[in-house]
Order: structure tokens, then sequence, then C-alpha cells
């Protein structure tokens, strides 16, 4: 069993930043890679960012690229998603997953395991 706990949603003006950490417990030794995605009101969910825990590759959805960053925080077992430049339409819950396997489709929900909660973010001025 895999847990996954998500923090540091809250309201930000638009341009402002956020930064959301992943807390990942239990048997973590065969995880591949931990996503990011997101889900506004009405709409599906989304992959916005995955990090490969075995070989560092980063993969980013374009309507974030270059306004976010996934890395592996220094605290342990710690995904953060650094978010700069944020737009209204970022606004959603943003939920981290984890996956045991390799694929190409890192922004295919089906293909992640475990689930956190979710975080609010809301981008609203």
């Amino acid at each position: 069993q895999v847990q996954l706990v998500e923090s540091g949603g809250g309201l930000v003006q638009p341009v402002g930043s956020l930064r959301l950490s992943c807390t990942v417990s239990g048997f973590t030794r065969d995880l591949y890679a931990v996503g990011w995605f997101r889900q506004a009101p009405g709409k599906e969910r989304e992959g916005v960012a995955c990090i490969s825990l075995v070989d560092d590759m980063l993969h980013y959805a374009d309507s974030v690229q270059g306004r976010f960053t996934i890395y592996e925080a220094n605290v342990k077992n710690t995904v953060s998603l650094q978010m700069h430049s944020l737009k209204p339409e970022d606004t959603g819950v943003y939920h981290c997953a984890t996956r045991g396997i390799h694929t190409i489709r890192w922004y295919a929900t089906r293909k992640y395991d475990n689930w956190g909660q979710g975080t609010q973010v809301t981008v609203s001025s």
C-alpha cells in the first residue's frame, strides 16, 4: 500500500507563485514515477507534470511548460511542484499519483495506481 498526501494549495493572484508538495509513504520501493494532475470543475482530470524516480526524466503539459517545475524535494519521499506565473485557468484540485511501470503516456490517469486526496489551487484576483 502506498499513501500520498498533498499540501500547499491555496488562493493566489494571477502571475503569483505557489508550491505544492506530495509526501509518499508506505511500500515505495517499486515506484517508477510520480505525477501531478489537476481537475477543474466540469472538466476531466489532466496530467500536469511527471518525474521518473528511476532516471529523473521530466514531462510537462504544454500548458504549464516553462512555468511549472516538478522535482524531488530534499525532504525524504517528497515530490514538489513549483508553480510560477499562475493563470486563472490553472485553478483546480491538484492530485499527485504514483505508478509502478514505465509508459510513454505519462499523462494517462489509468496508468497510475495510487492517488492522493488533492489540494485546491485557486488563481483569482
